[in-house]
């Protein structure tokens, strides 16, 4: 029976990032900095609410775009930190995660033979629902541009076939982000272009040295951007599962009919949480950015001083280090840093294979395990290099 399985699901791969922790399972006392994950504990009011909900028997479906109030709250949120104005009624839907919301938003724009323009290395979520709608993704090289995606970049991978351009800043895996000025150089060259935008804006509130800025908020850009942003992140609340899209009302309108036969709405609990999460404790991000970048601060400092060249980020929580002076591939790089020093980061391939010059480590872990990981990897760069 296995014959009659979609082709294009079977042609899709199991996620780099999840591939290399199910390899080094088998290893003992491994230093980990390999998940995405905020080490907060989700902001104490926001777990209040949510045992309230409970207590309150709040339960029930709600709107499939999500409750009236969250919407609202959702939609005073992007206002008040990005100067973004989306109507709750017809603009705003809630959904289960910024996962859930990329699917419904590719499955609503995409068709058969379309392409979509993905600025590599990249986080490796979006190729697969790309996939599996029948489109092609198209992965650009940005390691030249500081992982930038420039017009100059661009416009060669443009074709008739071009229906959206991703936009995954601040990154994951490089943690860089784009400046005004590079945002607005992109507008200004889009915005008379029919291409749709996906702006994974789900990292904006872990910014270092500028106010996050939308590409929407850019003359000519808001009728054709789906921006997609979460709680996982800004506030700690990963498994809650909350996300958001935000689109003009003639996007999130078919948006919506996708969600809807998708998962109904998201969950109710999880729902109320999140009204208190955009409310009461709508400055709870500021704690983690500062811890946040006192931490970069420091890996930043140990990789300069392994001399390895690693480009700053100013968002998120990842450095990007290169590893391409030991020529060897990324995941080969990887286990044996495991093997050798019990330090487990992710391979570069796993954000395609213009990563593969590179290992992803992640800085939400404390700073002793921090310390600990740079001490393991500082041993294993000693050991590569006097081996040559």
């Amino acid at each position: 029976m296995e014959h009659f399985i979609n082709k294009q699901v079977k042609e899709i791969e199991i996620s780099g990032i999840r591939k290399f922790s199910q390899l080094i399972e088998k290893y003992d006392q491994v230093v980990a900095l390999t998940l995405g994950q905020p080490d907060f504990p989700t902001p104490e009011p926001i777990r209040e609410a949510a045992k309230r909900a409970i207590d309150e028997n709040k339960t029930t479906y709600t709107p499939n775009a999500g409750l009236v109030e969250l919407r609202k709250a959702a939609a005073d949120f992007i206002q008040s930190k990005y100067n973004l104005t989306y109507n709750p009624s017809d603009e705003v839907i809630v959904t289960v995660g910024a996962s859930q919301a990329l699917d419904v938003a590719f499955r609503t724009i995409l068709t058969e033979g379309n392409e979509v323009i993905l600025p590599a290395p990249i986080y490796p979520g979006y190729a697969p629902i790309i996939t599996t709608c029948g489109a092609k993704p198209i992965f650009i090289d940005t390691s030249d541009d500081g992982f930038i995606l420039t017009p100059e970049r661009l416009e060669p991978y443009l074709t008739s076939n071009t229906r959206c351009i991703v936009l995954p800043y601040p990154n994951n895996p490089t943690g860089v982000t784009m400046s005004n000025e590079q945002i607005q150089a992109l507008a200004s060259f889009l915005k008379d272009r029919d291409i749709f935008i996906i702006s994974d804006e789900i990292y904006s509130e872990l910014r270092y040295d500028e106010k996050h800025q939308s590409i929407a908020s850019f003359p000519g850009m808001r009728e054709k951007t789906i921006i997609i942003n979460g709680l996982s992140k800004s506030h700690s609340m990963t498994g809650w599962r909350i996300g958001f899209i935000f689109a003009p009302s003639y996007l999130s309108m078919q948006i919506l009919k996708v969600h809807q036969y998708n998962v109904s709405c998201a969950t109710s609990i999880s729902q109320y949480a999140a009204i208190e999460a955009l409310t009461s404790c709508i400055d709870s991000p500021l704690e983690m950015v500062t811890e946040y970048h006192k931490r970069r601060d420091y890996l930043l400092t140990r990789l300069e001083a392994m001399n390895l060249p690693c480009v700053k980020p100013n968002g998120a929580f990842y450095v990007f280090p290169s590893i391409n002076e030991f020529n060897m591939d990324s995941m080969t790089f990887a286990l044996r840093l495991v093997e050798e020093q019990r330090l487990a980061v992710i391979p570069g391939n796993a954000f395609s294979s213009f990563g593969d010059e590179y290992i992803r480590l992640s800085y939400s872990y404390s700073m002793e395990e921090l310390e600990n990981a740079c001490d393991r990897l500082e041993r294993f760069i000693v050991s590569l290099r006097s081996a040559k």
